[in-house]
């Protein structure tokens, strides 16, 4: 039975156990439950786009906080004809000033004459011939102060995801930063002897899939991407790097990259173990991606473990840190659409198939290339089905997920 963590959040009826995965469904479900939302945090509003806000922006003043043209023309008091008099200055009746588009009405104006609607010829000012009246009707082209919003008022409310628009409203509204809730820090480390990280790899090595991608795919699922650390294959290697992953020990999440198998070269069960962790999901009833690790440490952190092999991964990664990374961003678990399947896929008992499609019209495709070490149908994927154990016939619904990379297309 998972026990209450650091987070403060008490995490009861659920239970992995130790001899039955999880499903696909509950280790969503699990790695949501097992977390609560971080603090807050104030940022510049150049920093805040995409942030979900936890105080509400509000107007410091009244938004025009002064009465101002709306037109390039002059400020006049009176039916005319006008005395012109020095730019700004207070105007009693008879008197107009030239006022720019923004300008700062002058007290006594009663409306703003437009440029082409006046004649002006020295010291005077005119209406043009074939001008009415109705054009210095009093309050006509002015902006009135709070005409947008009087202070106080409301202007983005407390859970918005902020875009540039609101940065730009609360840039208006006199603010240089606002509250957001705080993403989590999430660390890497990369793990295997035979990793190379450049150029074309000998027979025995495998190319680094992880390091240039995660950082990228952190931030898709709302994360802050840390440090990342490469590491050596020994148990040593693994508790100094999971002991202090970001400096300082700053991550809320650290994903590590192979050794969650159960072999004796595999150290992430023995490493936290050591550290006087829990394993909060041991394996998930899926594939690819069955090794899968999530566990938490007694400061707080969390550690997931991924499998080696890069869709395994990559699947074990939307599988438990999207989940994850939600509730620690106070976001809602996210939840599966359902479209048409366009294959059979035969029943595989106990295990969820995840399988890269594309999405055409409503259909859910299958990718091929799909194999637990290949990224080819994943790189042309629009999403994954989640393939139920008890398998679907083309034409069915079957539940499907949209890659964070994807826009939905295909989908109406």
């Amino acid at each position: 039975m998972l026990t209450q963590e650091a987070s403060g959040v008490p995490i009861l009826g659920l239970s992995c156990g130790n001899n039955h995965a999880p499903t696909w469904s509950e280790a969503r479900e699990l790695a949501h439950a097992c977390a609560g939302p971080l603090g807050s945090v104030a940022v510049p509003l150049a920093d805040s786009v995409g942030r979900a806000l936890v105080l509400d922006v509000v107007a410091r003043q009244d938004i025009p906080h002064y009465a101002s043209s709306a037109m390039d023309g002059w400020a006049v008091n009176g039916a005319g004809p006008w005395t012109l008099v020095e730019p700004g200055s207070q105007l009693a009746p008879g008197e107009a000033s030239l006022i720019a588009t923004g300008g700062l009405v002058p007290e006594g104006a009663a409306g703003i004459l437009r440029k082409e609607n006046g004649l002006g010829g020295g010291s005077l000012l005119n209406l043009r011939p074939g001008i009415t009246p109705d054009e210095i009707l009093r309050g006509r082209h002015i902006r009135p102060a709070g005409e947008e919003a009087r202070a106080g008022d409301v202007l983005i409310p407390a859970g918005t995801v902020l875009n540039p628009a609101h940065v730009a409203l609360a840039a208006v509204a006199g603010h240089d930063h606002v509250t957001v809730q705080r993403k989590p820090l999430v660390a890497v480390v990369l793990t295997g002897s035979e990793v190379v990280t450049s150029g074309e790899p000998a027979p025995g090595q495998v190319r680094d899939t992880f390091g240039p991608q995660l950082g990228t795919v952190i931030s898709q699922l709302g994360g802050e991407p840390g440090r990342q650390k490469r590491i050596g294959d020994s148990n040593a290697d693994w508790l100094e790097a999971l002991a202090d992953p970001d400096e300082g020990g700053r991550a809320d999440v650290t994903i590590t990259t192979g050794g969650t198998g159960k072999s004796g070269t595999d150290h992430f069960r023995s490493a936290i173990a050591a550290l006087g962790g829990d394993l909060l999901v041991d394996g998930i009833a899926m594939r690819p991606g069955h090794p899968a690790v999530l566990a938490g440490l007694p400061d707080g952190r969390f550690v997931i473990g991924l499998p080696g092999n890069p869709l395994a991964a990559m699947m074990a990664l939307l599988t438990l840190g999207e989940p994850l990374l939600a509730a620690l961003g106070n976001r809602r678990l996210s939840r599966c659409m359902h479209l048409t399947s366009g294959a059979d896929f035969e029943p595989d008992p106990g295990r969820t198939r995840l399988v890269p499609c594309t999405f055409v019209q409503g259909l859910a495709v299958p990718a091929s290339h799909t194999g637990p070490g290949m990224m080819r149908g994943l790189a042309r994927a629009d999403g994954f089905m989640a393939v139920p154990p008890g398998g679907v016939d083309a034409g069915e619904a079957v539940p499907v997920m949209p890659l964070p990379w994807t826009t939905q297309q295909g989908l109406s």
